[in-house]
């Protein structure tokens, strides 16, 4: 099969497209053929090395843990799909290896779910890492009718998610962004909120006693949640380990089918949007992710089939 590979840690000059072996099909497990494969800075950051300290590497690497496409197959036991199945999954690996930017990828039947109807295939590999993080953050915060909910980061992919999510739970939800993303987070039903000095008081400003809950997607923010949440409210991080020390969650999202089916459930009703920024071929990832460390911060950079 295509796939797009790196031999050794780097930026995007050690990025190539190459042939390698199309992935067996083990017992319980579904072979997709690709249509999509989201772009995450996970992605980029496992390329530079950054997860070395944690996760095992085996090279070459295909990069890519988003992905939506058509079963090829399914291994030995695997009643829940079939040939011809349209799916999408989050496939992080406990290995590094495997990934998504290929022809072909095998992933456990466990990580896979079908893919939204209403969903075309660009949005549909937009959706797992992004959906699935703010959906395990807004569970462990237990967010519900009635709480306010500060979101660092609102206008990054996971913060649109969690938007949405909380707007379906019935909460309120405070969203930080640059002002050029405060109208498209007040269509998705969020109070933008600006970054930067003074953000307590003008979190305060629109919630005079606290809010409930803060769900951090940023990083570096945890001075401002303190100063804002009540006594007692709940708080949890993706991107600071430091709020366990804190009282707080930190999370880490896991491959989840039965998480992909309550999203497509929550897309097919029109309740959650992905926003598609820019699309590629997939022979252009390296160009896809220069325009991720960009971090432009307008909606998902996907890729698409190889065109040659």
């Amino acid at each position: 099969m295509k796939a797009m590979s790196y031999a050794r840690y780097g930026g995007t000059e050690v990025l190539e497209q190459t042939n390698l072996p199309a992935p067996k099909v083990s017992p319980g497990s579904v072979l997709i053929r690709v249509k999509a494969a989201a772009v995450n800075p996970v992605d980029w950051k496992v390329m530079a090395g950054y997860l070395d300290p944690i996760m095992d590497v085996v090279f070459p690497v295909v990069p890519g843990w988003d992905v939506a496409g058509v079963v090829e197959a399914v291994g030995l036991d695997t009643p829940e799909f079939a040939v011809g199945d349209e799916v999408y999954s989050y496939g992080r690996r406990d290995t590094v290896h495997g990934g998504t930017f290929a022809e072909f990828v095998a992933l456990p039947a466990a990580a896979v779910a079908r893919k939204p109807a209403s969903l075309g295939w660009e949005q549909a590999a937009g959706l797992p890492l992004t959906g699935l993080t703010a959906l395990r953050t807004l569970d462990a915060l237990r967010i519900g009718a009635g709480d306010v909910l500060l979101i660092h980061n609102g206008a990054g992919g996971v913060g649109r998610m969690a938007i949405q999510l909380a707007v379906h739970a019935g909460a309120r939800p405070l969203a930080t962004a640059s002002a050029k993303n405060h109208a498209r987070l007040r269509e998705l039903g969020a109070e933008p909120v600006e970054y930067g000095d003074g953000l307590a008081d003008r979190v305060r400003a629109l919630a005079p006693d606290g809010v409930d809950a803060v769900a951090d997607f940023a990083g570096a923010a945890l001075e401002a949640t303190l100063a804002v949440l009540k006594p007692g409210g709940r708080h949890a991080s993706i991107a600071d380990a430091s709020v366990s020390s804190h009282g707080g969650r930190y999370v880490w999202v896991r491959p989840d089918g039965p998480g992909l089916d309550r999203l497509s459930a929550l897309a097919d009703a029109g309740t959650l949007a992905v926003d598609v920024a820019a699309s590629y071929p997939m022979e252009q990832a390296a160009a896809a992710f220069e325009d991720s460390m960009s971090g432009h911060g307008g909606g998902k950079i996907v890729l698409t089939a190889f065109s040659k």
